[in-house]
């Protein structure tokens, strides 16, 4: 009998298991709503990226079904060859006035249109300085690149510009940061990396994915929120969280965008994206331009979950948005309290090693606009009652 050549990945798993850190995958039964069902258990969803509810909004099921009933269920090729339909171009340009850019173009996700854009515009004789909790998709596309990495601690501004003044001032450098980092939910020092940037030429480039639709006018980003406009060379985000669909994107120069249009290689060498998601998507953006009503509901819930959070005596980190980390340390402690919240009605994701830290392990919350503050109480009441069971707060 051949002899099982994975046989190593059994027991890399095995080994999750016995550190109580291996998990199966929650499955949802019904739509992506504050209240939903997964695994069979009705739960209040703290682990949703929709920060808007605009998965179910009507204007963009509406949309969906239209541009099916038109178009049909798929675009049937990339991009560059028979896969560019109107609608796509429409949203690229909604895209780029949105974001106040010359030109967008849209990637079939975030992860994609990070490593794509940092693979294709930089080469080896480049370098990188890159805040060490960026995303992955830009740790993977600086890799791609080859070009060299230079990375500077958490949010530290000073490191990033004594690694600048190591450099040659002839060499072609980008400097990049997440606005809103992914598992602690904290803003990256925007004005600050921008004028470091013009001071050392560098390419400035922010991954927006958590700010958009959530930060900024009309949910615009951090680079509105900061007022940033010009100051950002590449700014990336996505459609597949506040905007309630699927998707990434990519705004900038018209020089930017025509060259990943030739050079991108998730945008030469997979399919476009069908028709209905490119028509929800502009959908979405028409609802943040007229119901931005829906983005103040969403801080609002979010102020009261912090604050409930913090008065029971949980570490949240230093948050500044709607992620809301409750930090507990270990790896196994932050899945038994993730599975204890989840069989009380409340699931809130546990989060250990490689994501984060070793000792940095939590659950990690976000609120939408969509709870009520009944759902809301309900969650910091169930946080509570497990939390002392666990003595994670006494």
């Amino acid at each position: 009998m051949r002899a099982d050549p994975l046989a190593y990945l059994t027991a890399e798993l095995d080994a999750l298991k016995a550190q109580g850190l291996y998990r199966h995958l929650r499955v949802l039964e019904g739509e992506q709503r504050a209240t939903t069902t997964f695994d069979h258990r009705q739960v209040v969803n703290l682990s949703s990226n929709n920060y808007l509810g605009l998965t179910t909004h009507p204007r963009l099921r509406a949309a969906a079904i239209s541009a099916i009933e038109e178009f049909g269920v798929g675009s049937g090729s990339v991009r560059t060859i028979a896969g560019t339909m109107a609608v796509h171009m429409e949203l690229e340009q909604r895209l780029a006035d949105f974001k106040k850019t010359e030109a967008a173009v849209v990637f079939q996700s975030g992860f994609t249109a990070n490593a794509g854009t940092v693979s294709s515009i930089l080469s080896k004789e480049d370098v990188v300085i890159s805040d060490e909790l960026n995303h992955a998709s830009i740790i993977d596309g600086c890799r791609l690149s080859r070009a060299t990495i230079k990375v500077f601690p958490h949010k530290d501004v000073d490191a990033a510009r004594a690694v600048l003044k190591g450099l040659p001032g002839s060499q072609r450098k980008l400097l990049i940061t997440d606005g809103v980092f992914s598992m602690d939910g904290d803003l990256g020092p925007l004005p600050e990396l921008c004028a470091l940037a013009e001071e050392f030429g560098c390419i400035m480039m922010v991954d927006d994915a958590h700010a958009s639709g959530v930060f900024g006018a009309n949910g615009r980003g951090t680079v509105d929120h900061f007022g940033m406009h010009g100051r950002v060379d590449v700014q990336v985000g996505t459609l597949s969280k506040a905007i309630g669909a699927l998707g990434g994107y990519v705004a900038g120069s018209r020089a930017l965008i025509d060259f990943l249009y030739h050079r991108a290689r998730p945008f030469l060498f997979s399919t476009s994206h069908p028709p209905a998601v490119a028509a929800t998507c502009i959908a979405a953006l028409d609802v943040l331009l007229t119901e931005p009503e829906i983005i103040d509901r969403l801080w609002e819930n979010t102020r009261f979950f912090k604050e409930g959070l913090h008065a029971l005596g949980f570490d949240t980190g230093a948050s500044d948005s709607p992620i809301t980390p409750v930090i507990v340390g270990d790896g196994a402690l932050a899945m038994r309290l993730s599975d204890r919240l989840f069989a009380e009605g409340v699931f809130a994701q546990g989060i250990a090693f490689p994501t984060v830290a070793r000792d940095k392990a939590r659950v990690r919350t976000i609120v939408t606009a969509t709870h009520t503050r009944d759902e809301l109480q309900f969650a910091l009441d169930t946080f509570r009652t497990v939390g002392l069971e666990l003595g994670i707060i006494h």
